[in-house]
């Protein structure tokens, strides 16, 4: 019953003999849909108050790594290339056309390796599931590259390019959260956020523009 999320996140960590831990979190989701991230110094219990019995919790990346060439170990470059799959399949990670035909490449070489017109009808690729809105012309395009590009990489090779491209798309590592209405109101770049807090379910971001100092969203969930 005092169970905190810490002790979850080790089991699972320690079930796969994972090291590198700090980029990894466990997630659940809530009766109205939000996504949460499990507190490691809280009670599980208590924080899953508000979730439907039986309790399903997920393990994911949390924290994308800036450089992801330079992760040592090839079981979380491995974890990190699931992620990311996830992403694009969920609308989560944006990729023009261009992008998205190489990721979806990339892909495919990682599952079935090199292009074989034996084996690989010309349909071959509406069989896998890459993206959210997936045309004709995207799973040609991706066909394309995969038969053309890719050939003699291995699975390790194509997951490896997939991390390299998609870590420079400009979505990579964002966590979207659904917002009410559709009017814009500001877009603040980056390099002019000051600061940002919270205060209970109000989020904060303070910029360093004189006419647009502060802009405050609210959440109808726990956290964000």
């Amino acid at each position: 019953r005092d169970t905190k999320g810490q002790f979850l996140l080790d089991h699972v960590c320690n079930h796969y003999n994972l090291l590198e831990r700090d980029y990894f979190g466990i997630r659940y989701v809530d009766p109205e849909k939000q996504r949460h991230w499990l507190e490691p110094n809280k009670p599980v219990v208590r924080q899953m108050k508000s979730a439907h019995q039986p309790y399903t919790m997920c393990f994911r990346v949390k924290f994308y790594p800036n450089e992801p060439m330079k992760i040592r170990e090839e079981l979380t470059r491995y974890l990190l290339y699931l992620q990311l799959k996830r992403d694009i399949y969920h609308g989560r990670l944006l990729c023009p056309f261009a992008e998205a035909a190489y990721l979806g490449a990339c892909t495919i070489q990682a599952e079935l390796g090199d292009y074989d017109p034996e084996e690989h009808p010309s349909d071959y690729i509406r069989d896998f599931k890459l993206f959210p809105k997936q045309s004709l012309k995207l799973e040609r395009k991706i066909m394309e590259i995969h038969k053309n590009e890719l050939r003699g990489q291995y699975t390790s090779c194509a997951e490896l390019n997939m991390l390299q491209r998609a870590h420079s798309l400009e979505t990579y590592g964002v966590d979207p959260h659904p917002c009410k209405g559709n009017k814009r109101i500001h877009l603040l770049k980056w390099a002019d956020v000051s600061k940002l807090k919270f205060e209970g379910k109000t989020f904060y971001v303070i910029g360093i523009q004189k006419e647009v100092s502060v802009c405050s969203f609210f959440s109808k969930g726990q956290n964000l």
